[in-house]
């Protein structure tokens, strides 16, 4: 009974603050006027068909390693959820184990309280993660790209009902004028992570296929470098325009 209570409290009061404050999603640190790739940590990836310096790249937690591989030093921008800074998770532990000592352009943390920048400035540098810039992006800005880009509420009650971080980037993406996002590393239906051999179940499973399910229907320019990834969902599978 406490629990439905307590449920129900935090919907009405997530659901308030959301409608008072109408959060503006986190903006781009450029403008974004060429293609995006966004590489998740599913444990099967692919470089895009035609990747140059042109293209713009996102990776998330700790998929900077896959990006390595392409001799890409670092990518233009690295999403990261807050625990991954402290948190004592194996995947917390590999993710700052696989990202010590590498860099990226600008950092977005993931719901890491914005009044208390110093400790996660301190954070970072513990395992000597470097940025040119470093934006907090709260739970409602995160709200806020999920309604805005693709008209879908969610009050993040549960796993299920957020969608993943690598999702989150493709929204990210699209919400800043990317004229196509290319996801690699992105599988719903995967487990485990490309930078270690644990074989960690993946969150977020529901809401990530129906929001991929919701952008290929209205048309989006999404694209995905996977071909088990474009037969499994209906992403088309991105090819080199130039050739």
């Amino acid at each position: 009974m406490g629990s439905w209570i307590s449920d129900a409290r935090k919907r009405i009061y997530r659901n308030l603050k959301y409608r008072i404050i109408r959060p503006d999603p986190p903006a781009a640190p450029f403008r974004i006027d060429s293609p995006v790739v966004v590489v998740g940590s599913a444990p099967i990836s692919h470089q895009p068909a035609g990747l140059d310096a042109s293209f713009r790249i996102i990776t998330v937690n700790g998929s900077q390693s896959v990006i390595s591989k392409w001799g890409v030093d670092a990518p233009d921008i690295t999403m990261m959820m807050f625990n991954q800074v402290e948190g004592t998770t194996p995947n917390a532990v590999e993710v700052r184990r696989v990202l010590k000592g590498q860099r990226t352009g600008t950092l977005y943390v993931f719901l890491w309280r914005k009044d208390d920048r110093a400790r996660l400035e301190e954070g970072l540098r513990a395992f000597d993660y470097q940025y040119d810039r470093l934006e907090i992006v709260d739970r409602y800005e995160r709200m806020a790209l999920l309604d805005r880009v693709a008209n879908l509420r969610s009050l993040e009650m549960d796993a299920d009902s957020k969608c993943s971080n690598g999702m989150n980037a493709v929204l990210f993406a699209l919400y800043n004028g990317a004229p196509a996002v290319i996801i690699t590393g992105i599988n719903p239906n995967s487990t485990g992570h490309a930078y270690n051999s644990a074989g960690l179940t993946r969150l977020h499973v529901h809401m990530d296929k129906i929001l991929v399910s919701k952008l290929v229907s209205e048309g989006r320019p999404i694209f995905t470098a996977d071909p088990s990834v474009s037969e499994a969902f209906g992403i088309p599978l991105w090819s080199d325009p130039s050739s």
